[in-house]
């Protein structure tokens, strides 16, 4: 009967009333464990105060710092000291005589021990006045003879009480370290860019860029079981209409889909084509296998009238549209890509079931003329075709099991998609499709399609084994989820913008030494739209920092860090005989955006330089229309505004000619006022208006009606959005013609050097943001501007008086004090 009850009433721990801290206990004789405890806890070479009034303590040694063999330890809130470390199940003598005993000797072992048979008592024993007997799983003897619940209530007699919050406190800390230790390996585990967990400092750690030149870490498999092929040639058989096999084990139930073969153009147009489409598209996006396409494509003119594969013929098409949106030669007719990418898009079997690698190609071929040719959103529907496929196709994974040139266009097919899916995320704001985790890819072999056999690669001595610019991009792009993580906050950090541009500046070096802004050698034209790549990622980043969350210092030295970016594609520009060459819609945006910081900074010899380059890009892509006319609206505001801010300082100032010592500060001055006028940098901010995660301008603001502006469509010319220039430029007949033009933008910007006497512009290397300073001009204000290093100079020996022919008015009076 007694170990029945033995049994059935366990030992109650002390969870059911007032927790072990010291604000609940009253009694002289309570000890204080939050008091001196937690002082131990951070400082470890400062021992606990032992006085009268700690009965429970007299007679023990001071204990041994609790961070022996941790790091320190900051102070633990007091309610982590009370019932929640009491509720361990480990034993307080055990746990003490693992703790204490092997560090203190053997008069603190006997101690210990006392201590120990002075553990309290149950309810019932202390009423009693009776030896208790009750260990930590089970009730005492007097409380199972009585049959009664044993527990521990009373807030007195609590000897080692301290002791024990100090080691579960011990062991919350062991939780807690191995939990951080488990988080960041799996952390490390993935080769994509992530932030860091909050450090002990509180300070969050800078993003882990990918790394440049290793190969992907591949995934965790399976092990190999050679011995189940006869189970292998079984499902074969019976999961057919059930499910698939992966792709490197699936047999193809019936060929590919055949199909008539189209008008095809004349031969030597079609060489003419594709020869453009392999110097200019090819370049940066190698993804078909030149040698056999070309062979494929002698079999095809040899026999026009036969069946070929509808896929092959898809990609044959997309690659001659290509080229032609890439030709510096004027087309047959105005629709001819239009036309060629209509054909291409007729030979795609919508319901298709049973997809090939051509077709994976054929699509990205058509969504990257669909981005060239300004129709981004059809652009992103295509990508997500092509994606979609590349995963059933399984792109991303391994090609071991593949041919040699199958599989080394399957991969080059699956980075190009995922080159194209990271760009148009970062202009069109949208979330990315592929995730980096799901990438078990390779990166492409460096070498050249005539390089890659059916027997190996093998490249001759002495020949230069890679043309192309795909493995350079790739490394640019692969740093693109980190920027999209990092421009979804409302600002980014100096410490994670320094280490953007360190990895960028790693990948500038996977560029020809000629790639490099601050060489002076002469620059290839084809190299300018892989640059873009980096270039954009740059721009995108320290332009994200205008955002009126930041400081006034952080959103001046975005448009220092913009202006200086700017400046550097205008050098690249500057040293390349043809920049139409070649060009992508790409560089036309990232030309339309340094251009608008390029003049807002007073640097018009460089934005004069950009917009030559986009004039002559012009007949080639369909945005840069709507880019000059763009400019031609800022530039317009710009001038009212430089107008407007430098009358305001030369009125304060009380002179209207400056001397030429202090043209610098003026300028200065001049800038910062403009950087803190809130249109203006919504103007300069441009396409960040278009992400809906990172416009402010459309903030609480109601859904616009509809405007229905287009010019009506004329009878007998086809709907397709590929076929109406109004589409693709997104402007009306009139809209494109009342900009003014190219000449009429260049001379406007000439008109700002001269349109205030004593203005000039600010070099570049003189822009630098410094310490915040006082109050600024007297217009749309944020908070303290920051500082210049030439202001000291002009505040030196400048007449504060106000000029007698200019009115005093309280909302326009500045003293130079204010700028300082």
């Amino acid at each position: 009967m007694a170990e029945t009850a033995h049994g059935s009433y366990p030992r109650s721990p002390n969870l059911s009333t007032r927790s072990y801290d010291s604000s609940s206990v009253s009694s002289a004789t309570s000890p204080r464990p939050h008091s001196q405890y937690t002082g131990v806890l951070s400082h470890s070479s400062r021992q606990p105060q032992l006085t009268a009034h700690s009965p429970h303590l007299g007679g023990m040694p001071s204990l041994p710092s609790v961070n022996h063999g941790f790091p320190p330890y900051s102070p633990v809130p007091s309610g982590m000291m009370g019932r929640e470390s009491i509720g361990s199940s480990d034993s307080m003598g055990h746990h003490g005589s693992m703790s204490l005993s092997g560090s203190l000797g053997p008069q603190a072992q006997k101690r210990a021990y006392r201590q120990r048979r002075k553990d309290p008592s149950c309810d019932a024993c202390r009423e009693r006045k009776v030896k208790c007997d009750a260990t930590e799983t089970a009730s005492c003897s007097e409380c199972s003879s009585r049959n009664v619940k044993c527990q521990f209530t009373k807030e007195t007699n609590r000897r080692m009480s301290s002791i024990k919050q100090v080691q579960d406190l011990e062991k919350q800390i062991e939780r807690v370290k191995r939990d951080n230790t488990q988080l960041r390996r799996m952390l490390q585990d993935r080769d994509v860019s992530t932030m860091d967990m909050e450090g002990e400092n509180g300070d969050h750690s800078i993003y882990q860029m990918p790394v440049i030149d290793p190969e992907p870490r591949p995934k965790r498999r399976g092990p190999v079981m050679p011995e189940l092929g006869r189970a292998r040639l079984n499902l074969r058989g019976a999961a057919k209409g059930v499910w698939k096999p992966p792709q490197m084990h699936r047999y193809l139930s019936s060929p590919p889909r055949e199909c008539a073969i189209p008008e095809l153009p004349p031969r030597s147009r079609a060489d003419q084509l594709l020869h453009t489409y392999y110097n200019s598209l090819h370049t940066m996006f190698p993804i078909i296998h030149l040698p056999t396409f070309r062979a494929t494509v002698d079999d095809l003119y040899r026999n026009p009238r036969g069946p070929a594969p509808a896929g092959w013929l898809a990609m044959f098409f997309a690659a001659l549209a290509a080229g032609a949106l890439f030709s510096l030669d004027p087309p047959s007719t105005t629709t001819r890509v239009a036309e060629l990418l209509d054909t291409a898009r007729s030979l795609i079997d919508p319901w298709n079931n049973a997809f090939t690698l051509d077709d994976a190609r054929a699509y990205i071929i058509i969504a990257i003329c669909l981005d060239e040719m300004n129709l981004k959103s059809a652009a992103w529907n295509w990508l997500g075709n092509a994606i979609r496929t590349g995963q059933d196709l399984c792109l991303y994974t391994d090609t071991e099991n593949f041919p040699i040139i199958e599989g080394e266009m399957r991969c080059r097919t699956w980075w190009a998609m995922y080159v194209l899916d990271r760009t148009l995320a970062t202009e069109l704001g949208h979330p990315c499709l592929i995730n980096d985790a799901d990438c078990d890819a390779r990166l492409p072999a460096a070498v050249d399609d005539h390089y890659v056999r059916d027997n190996g690669m093998h490249v001759p001595n002495g020949a230069e084994p890679l043309t192309h610019s795909l493995l350079a991009i790739i490394h640019v792009v692969r740093s693109y989820t980190s920027v999209l993580k990092a421009i979804d906050s409302p600002k980014v950090p100096s410490a994670h913008l320094s280490a953007f541009d360190s990895h960028f500046r790693k990948c500038l070096n996977t560029f020809p030494p000629a790639c490099d802004p601050s060489s002076t050698v002469a620059l290839a034209p084809h190299f300018l739209p892989p640059l873009a790549y980096l270039l954009h990622a740059r721009l995108l980043l320290h332009r994200h920092n205008l955002a009126p969350s930041c400081s006034p210092e952080a959103r001046f030295a975005a448009v220092e860090s913009c202006t200086h970016i700017a400046m550097e594609t205008a050098s690249l520009i500057a040293r390349t005989n043809a920049p139409a060459e070649g060009a992508t819609s790409l560089l036309a945006t990232h030309l339309f955006r340094c251009t608008l910081f390029l003049l807002m900074a007073g640097q018009f010899d460089q934005a004069i330089t950009c917009t030559r380059a986009l004039a002559s890009i012009e007949g080639l892509r369909d945005v840069v229309t709507a880019c000059g006319r763009y400019l031609a609206f800022f530039a317009n505001v710009l001038a009212s505004k430089r107008a407007e801010h430098a009358s305001h300082i030369a009125r304060t100032t009380g002179s209207t000619s400056i001397p030429q010592s202090r043209i610098q500060a003026d300028n200065s001055a001049l800038l910062l006022s403009l950087t803190r006028d809130e249109e203006l940098l919504v103007y300069v901010s441009a396409d960040t208006q278009a992400a809906p995660s990172r416009t402010w301008v459309w903030t609480m603001v109601e859904r616009s009606e509809p405007i229905t502006s287009s010019s009506p469509k004329t009878p007998g010319v086809p709907t397709s959005s590929i076929f109406q220039t109004e589409e693709r430029t997104g402007l009306t007949t009139s809209e494109q013609r009342e900009w003014g033009g190219w000449s009429h933008l260049e001379s406007t910007i000439r008109s700002l050097t001269s349109h205030n006497a004593g203005w000039t512009p600010i070099p570049a290397q003189k822009i630098k943001s410094e310490s915040p300073g006082s109050v600024g001009l007297d217009i749309p204000k944020h908070s303290e501007p920051p500082r210049f290093t030439s202001e000291s100079n002009y505040s030196r020996g400048v007449d504060t008086s106000p000029s007698p022919n200019v009115p005093k008015r309280a909302n326009d009076r500045l003293s130079i004090a204010n700028i300082i």
